[in-house]
């Protein structure tokens, strides 16, 4: 045994049978409700650790359908205590039950503690479980308070198509903020920073994208390098807001903290939306730690390899993954899930290796269990949800294919864009598919652009100044030999790998810079900015920075005057977004693009540079790296929110990914009398001049640069 010290409860402390819902640790005003699930427990025992480390076991005799249940009178917020589950041992049969073990229960609603690596977290004996005591070196689930003022807190509800997201890390979006306290920086109290809520209003975003907030675990392996789980992908805690971005206190601090920036964030109009990871836990595969679930009731929560209980069928590429099919399962995603939004107060989830989720059995199962749940929950269907639609399991590519409630991150919009603007051949006709919402992948399903979530850069990868800075990865500080992370980034340096003072070099990457963010921001769907982007954030050419918890990760906000400056430009497109219905339409263009005369204009005409209408053949040449299209604002043909018809300016969007200015002929008269230039990606500023160009004339459109140029809609005349 450990230092230690374990009793039994005390003769005279009450302990009532209490309830087997809600699952978790429930505190009522006058004492708290223990209930923990285990199909395959034979005994449980409740362990409470007071400030010195010293425990009170309580067992757990009430168990009403599998779940194990109590209610102590005395107990309230601040408790800490786990759970020791006495059962079988059986590895070939999928069981690994161990009561040496003291477990996270995972329900809990705040952690305290972390994991330190300690020998008695595995299970490494040759002869059979382990007889290590892992007290001490486990973290422990905390009672909590649910109580809260959120006084008049509504949810900003944000129109899908009005949308911008902003994904963003806790700790490196304010870890470095000069405005920002010393003690709030990297923590929640930080991120409701005035300065910080300031700048998210000034760029126009809509909705924060928080990486995982989920507790998750420290790496061993990680550590030993002298690094850190940096991104958080390693949930171990679905219900509890992670205890090391809290600035005031682990013992159930961190959740009012949590509750505080989310009431910030919804007062500035700002939505929240959570980066969630239920396909697996940070207890990896059997030679992983045994934290919670492992230890509860393995067979129930894991998927297993069929014929091989002992190893753990693995889509995810982290050693483990939830089994989707078993009820309690998915009651954990569905009761977390309705917590974050009834409880918090979040608008939305971005569902990690989402593809996993729908793998009732092996394969990918667009109705799975799920999906269905989903569906019809009365809480969870009316939020966002995003989903990273693949894993890394057969068939688990799923871009497009998931329901109607759905919206997904584009891979492929992401993939094409960096294509063009590198100028790869053969890459035009599918660039005009993502410009335009990515119909081909969505309409099928009788999905809109709301469907596709467009994003060039996202924390797994290059930012958006390195996307322009290097070739190749460079991730040795990571410790893998630079093997880690993508090898084809579709990146392009500009001509010099690396930091250059070359003034010629550093003019093309702010214009590549620019001409992403303003594809992004006047493409068709919902746009996503990685943090830092706006500001030119480097990470030295690091694109798997997932253990870089330091500068190499973290925002720096001494910007230089080229930084400033793509921030205001970013800040000036995402305002031309919002202030035009055409640009982030509803409902995808019909299509109908050949005109005729006397006819209106159509919705949308896409024109090669000498001003025809594209044929077949321009669209297959592999030299096509220039395009116009005509964005009709008199046409929209749909309804705004409120089901008034809308009726906006109409756009010519010249796109030239060419190594050499091209000439553009404007069209006719047809199309517009004169135009005015609200975007040029050639020109530094956040707009050009205001020179107006007569239909029919030539403009030269600069290399690798795009023009945005305008009329008033012609209801208005």
């Amino acid at each position: 045994m450990t230092a230690k010290r374990r009793r039994r409860s005390k003769a005279g402390v009450p302990v009532w049978s209490g309830h087997p819902y809600p699952l978790g640790a429930a505190f009522d005003g006058k004492g708290t409700n223990f209930a923990l699930f285990s199909e395959v427990a034979e005994h449980v025992e409740l362990v409470l650790v007071d400030d010195q480390g010293d425990e009170r076991c309580v067992p757990v005799t009430e168990v009403d359908g599998f779940v194990w249940h109590c209610h102590l009178p005395d107990v309230g917020p601040g408790q800490r205590y786990g759970y020791r589950v006495h059962g079988p041992w059986h590895p070939d049969l999928g069981h690994r039950c161990n009561p040496a073990k003291l477990l996270l229960d995972p329900y809990t609603r705040a952690v305290d503690g972390q994991v330190d690596n300690h020998a008695s977290l595995f299970e490494r004996s040759p002869s059979g479980r382990s007889r290590s005591d892992s007290a001490g070196h486990t973290m422990l689930g905390v009672v909590t308070d649910p109580a809260f003022d959120w006084g008049d807190d509504s949810p900003p509800r944000q129109p899908y198509a009005d949308s911008v997201i902003y994904e963003a890390h806790v700790r490196g979006l304010t870890r470095n903020h000069p405005d920002v306290p010393p003690e709030l920086r990297g923590t929640y109290a930080g991120l409701a920073h005035p300065a910080v809520v300031e700048h998210l209003k000034n760029l126009g975003v809509t909705a924060v994208e928080l990486m995982p907030v989920h507790q998750y675990v420290q790496d061993g392996v990680l550590q030993s390098r002298g690094l850190s789980n940096y991104w958080g992908y390693n949930t171990i805690g679905f219900f509890a807001p992670h205890n090391a971005y809290a600035a005031h206190g682990t013992r159930g601090q961190q959740v009012t903290e949590f509750k505080s920036m989310v009431k910030a964030l919804h007062a500035a109009g700002l939505e929240v939306i959570l980066d969630v990871v239920y396909n697996h836990t940070a207890e990896g595969n059997e030679k992983g730690p045994t934290l919670s679930f492992r230890g509860i009731d393995n067979a129930s929560y894991y998927r297993l390899v069929d014929g091989d209980w002992r190893h753990y069928y693995d889509t995810t590429g982290t050693g483990n993954s939830l089994l989707m099919r078993h009820p309690y399962v998915l009651q954990l995603i569905m009761d977390s899930l309705r917590y974050w939004v009834t409880e918090m107060h979040v608008d939305g989830f971005r569902f990690d290796l989402a593809a996993t989720l729908a793998r009732q059995f092996h394969e990918v199962d667009r109705l799975s269990a799920f999906f269905d749940l989903i569906q019809q929950d009365p809480v969870i269907s009316r939020v966002k949800l995003i989903a990273e639609p693949w894993d890394v399991g057969e068939g688990g590519y799923q871009v497009g294919n998931f329901p109607p409630l759905w919206s997904e991150w584009n891979g492929k919009y992401r993939d094409t864009v960096r294509d063009f603007w590198r100028t790869e051949p053969h890459t035009l006709g599918e660039f005009a598919s993502r410009l335009t919402g990515s119909s081909d992948l969505y309409q099928h399903s009788r999905r809109r652009p709301r469907a596709s979530v467009n994003f060039v850069t996202a924390h797994d990868g290059f930012t958006l100044r390195d996307l322009v800075s290097y070739n190749d990865k460079h991730n040795e500080a990571n410790g893998e030999g630079n093997r880690d992370g993508e090898s084809d980034n579709r990146s392009w340096n500009c001509g010099v790998e690396g930091e250059t003072d070359d003034p010629g070099v550093r003019e093309l990457r702010g214009r590549q810079q620019r001409n992403f963010l303003a594809t992004l921001l006047l493409s068709q769907g919902i746009p996503m900015l990685s943090h830092g982007d706006e500001l030119g954030r480097t990470q030295g050419g690091n694109n798997n920075a997932y253990c870089q918890d330091n500068e190499v990760s973290w925002i720096s906000w001494e910007l230089t005057a080229e930084q400033r400056e793509l921030c205001e430009f970013a800040r000036h497109v995402i305002g031309l977004r919002a202030a035009h219905p055409v640009l982030r339409r509803r409902r995808f263009f019909r299509g109908d693009t050949p005109t005729h005369a006397g006819q209106p204009l159509p919705d949308l005409v896409w024109l090669a540079p000498d001003a025809r209408e594209m044929t077949e053949e321009d669209w297959q040449r592999p030299d096509a790296h220039s395009v116009g299209v005509f964005l009709n604002g008199d046409a929209i043909a749909e309804p705004d929110a409120c089901g008034r018809p809308v009726v906006d300016d109409s756009f010519l969007l010249l796109l030239n990914s060419y190594w050499e200015p091209v000439e553009f002929r404007l069209p006719d008269v047809t199309y517009g009398e004169r135009w005015t230039a609200l975007l040029d990606t050639a020109v530094l500023g956040d707009a050009p001049d205001e020179t107006e160009h007569k239909a029919g004339t030539a403009m030269s459109v600069e290399a690798r640069s795009l023009v945005l140029l305008t009329r008033p809609a012609r209801t208005a005349d």
